[in-house]
């Protein structure tokens, strides 16, 4: 009872709850802050992560350019309803080149963390040239607009560059060959033997069926690789992170 007539003092006292507010705020920032410091990197490093082609980059752009993400996350979480549903919860490092990342809760469509490879690029085009002959009770507006906007990737050494300032390695060598890159991932015919050594795992094909490189080849070439990157029937996370 007694601590509890003392606190009545806080509780009458603006200045008082004020100042004792912030001590705690001050000390339980300092707690979690605090160990960050002595961390080089927060996030678990994954085999099979790699920065993104620019192919897949100019796909995710136009993602974020058509508002994807209002309907679609990419953030599965450790629930079982969700891994169940959609895959293996989404690991940090699988967004670790993502800038801005597509986290988030909100769902109109489904989790999109593991599309990648689930349908074929025939379903995708059909899918964005009419969402609901594939899925009749889609509400998802048509993007066939996009097989008509060719592309050539005339600023993706500059895009390429950009993200590097903020600590995607792209190398040198990534982009100076980028433009080239570019354009051989979507054509079947071009030599993409670089390309598949700078960037292991990077399909090459072209993704609409379309003659040239148009914005629904990367708008697909970028779904098709969401969640392909990382190897889960071997993965193991380290205990110690």
């Amino acid at each position: 009872m007694q601590i509890l007539e003392k606190h009545k003092i806080l509780e009458r006292n603006a200045t008082l709850l004020l100042v004792f507010s912030f001590l705690v705020v001050t000390v339980g920032g300092i707690v979690e802050i605090a160990p960050l410091f002595y961390l080089d990197n927060t996030i678990e490093e994954v085999e099979g992560m790699r920065p993104y082609t620019p192919l897949e980059l100019t796909g995710r752009d136009i993602y974020v350019r058509e508002g994807c993400y209002v309907c679609h996350s990419q953030m599965i979480r450790p629930m079982r309803d969700e891994v169940e549903r959609y895959g293996h919860y989404s690991l940090a490092a699988e967004s670790m080149y993502d800038h801005p990342f597509q986290w988030g809760s909100k769902r109109t469509g489904p989790d999109l963390a593991r599309v990648g490879g689930r349908y074929s690029d025939e379903w995708h085009v059909d899918h964005l040239r009419d969402p609901r002959s594939v899925v009749p009770e889609s509400i998802m507006p048509a993007y066939g607009f996009l097989e008509n906007r060719m592309i050539t990737g005339e600023y993706i050494v500059d895009r390429l560059q950009t993200d590097r300032m903020v600590g995607v390695p792209y190398s040198d060598e990534m982009i100076e060959a980028a433009r080239a890159d570019f354009l051989a991932q979507a054509d079947p015919d071009a030599d993409a033997s670089g390309m598949e050594e700078r960037y292991p795992g990077a399909e090459q094909r072209n993704f609409d069926r379309q003659p040239g490189v148009s914005e629904m080849d990367a708008l697909i070439a970028y779904l098709q690789v969401l969640g392909t990157m990382v190897d889960f029937t071997t993965f193991e996370p380290d205990p110690t992170r």
